[in-house]
This record gives C-alpha cells, structure tokens and sequence, in this order.
C-alpha cells in the first residue's frame, strides 16, 4: 500500500522508510507540514504517518486541515511527545493513532496494516474474496487453501484489487501503486501482470475474479452479475450501470 511519511529528521526518515519497505508498503516522503497538506490533498494515500514537530506547521495543525478539506487519509502520528495532553489533542482533531518514539518496528507496522484494513472494511488480517484468501501479514494468498505463488508486482496488484474490491482501478492507478511514479514502464506492463495473474488463480480453482472494464480498466468482484457478458469482461454501458465510481487517481 502507498503511504506518505511526514518526518524532517533524516536518520528517522532512514529508519521509517526501511522498516515500511521491509513490510511491502510504497513510501513516499515529505519533511515539512506544508508539503504534507499538499501532498495529502492531490493524492490519493493509504496511510499516512506524521511527526508532530515539524519546522513549518505543527502536525496538529497538518492534521486539522487535511481533515476541513474532507481528506480521509488515515493518520498515524509518531512521535516524540509521550505525555498523555499530546494524544489526546492528535486524536481531537483527526488522527486515527498515536505512537510514540522510540517504537518497536513490529508494532508500528502492526498498527499500521490494523488501520489500513479497517479503512477498507475489513476486520481480520486475512482478506477473503469467494475462494480466495490473502494474507496481509504473511502476504500469501490461497485459494480453496491451496497455495497461489505470486511475483511480488502480481501480488502487489492483488493486493489492491481485495482492497477496493468492487471499486475500477486504472492502469495509471497500478502503475502509481507498483512504480510511486519512479521508471514507470509502458502502461501495456499492467495487461501481462493482470493476464498471468489470471491464469494462476484460474489455476487453482479462483474463476474470473479480476474483471476487464473497457475504456476504464479492473476491478474484483466475487461473481458477474451478468450472465451474458463475456467471463472476464464488462461492457463500457454495462459497467457504467454496475460498477462502482472509482476513486480519482493521480500518478505521484
């Protein structure tokens, strides 16, 4: 998943970014307040992890505006400030969690993949679409609890169709998710990762989850509701009828 970490300490930064990579999340980083508003607003995050101390505007204030602008990010604040005032006034003004430094990796990235799930609507860890069970934890995926091994880009790309299932996800939106915008390939990559990534689940017994929306791009769902639309594809007028407005993706 994408995330933006707000922090202007650079040896934290270090930290906080290798630990999030070493998790399977996308990082992208700004180091002050403004920066953070900015990014916050024009892009579409999962997460976000913020330092309340930052040299331009107090994280309080970051996370007070992110919120008037109807931005529902989550937000993780880590930070320094331990004494119980300091939490109690994150979470007043929209912040969805509060740790403090120092902080042990595993927690923060425990902590992390709760709120992203709950965002999402989902409670567990494991993430069940019909047959099919991914692993946010352990980032493996199942189906009829025979093991699906994937490359790390197809499970990246499965991972955020379970996510926002039911939601269009464009091939700029793989793109932004996979790459953050950094050496992007051709957009045509996204059509041979989708196409193996088919034929492995269909494989083991998955069916036609990953559905084509022409002129728009895929979505998951767990059974076409139309019997007379091709297995894996949806019409553009079909669609527009049954699919879900997607979320307005920028690449970064």
């Amino acid at each position: 998943m994408r995330v933006l970490l707000v922090e202007d300490d650079t040896v934290a930064v270090n930290e906080i970014t290798q630990i999030m990579k070493g998790a399977g999340f996308t990082v992208d980083h700004v180091g002050s307040g403004e920066e953070a508003i900015e990014m916050l607003r024009h892009y579409d995050y999962d997460l976000a992890v913020l330092e309340l101390m930052l040299p331009d505007v107090e994280g309080y204030e970051v996370v007070r505006r992110v919120r008037a602008a109807r931005v529902a990010t989550p937000i993780v604040v880590l930070s320094g400030l331990t004494r119980p005032q300091a939490k109690v006034k994150a979470f007043s003004v929209g912040a969805d969690d509060y740790l403090t430094k120092p902080f042990d990796p595993e927690e923060l990235v425990a902590r992390m993949q709760a709120i992203l799930r709950r965002s999402k609507g989902f409670s567990e860890p494991t993430l069940r679409v019909g047959p099919l069970q991914l692993s946010l934890d352990s980032r493996e995926v199942t189906v009829n609890d025979a093991p699906v091994h994937l490359t790390g880009k197809e499970y990246a790309i499965l991972e955020l169709l379970v996510l926002r299932k039911g939601m269009v996800l464009t091939k700029d939106a793989f793109l932004n998710h996979l790459y953050g915008g950094m050496d992007e390939p051709e957009m045509k990559i996204i059509d041979v990762f989708i196409c193996k990534l088919r034929k492995k689940l269909q494989s083991v017994g998955a069916g036609n989850l990953i559905t084509t929306v022409w002129g728009r791009g895929y979505m998951l769902r767990e059974q076409l509701q139309r019997m007379d639309v091709a297995a894996t594809e949806i019409a553009p007028e079909a669609s527009a009828r049954t699919a879900p407005a997607s979320r307005a993706q920028v690449a970064a």
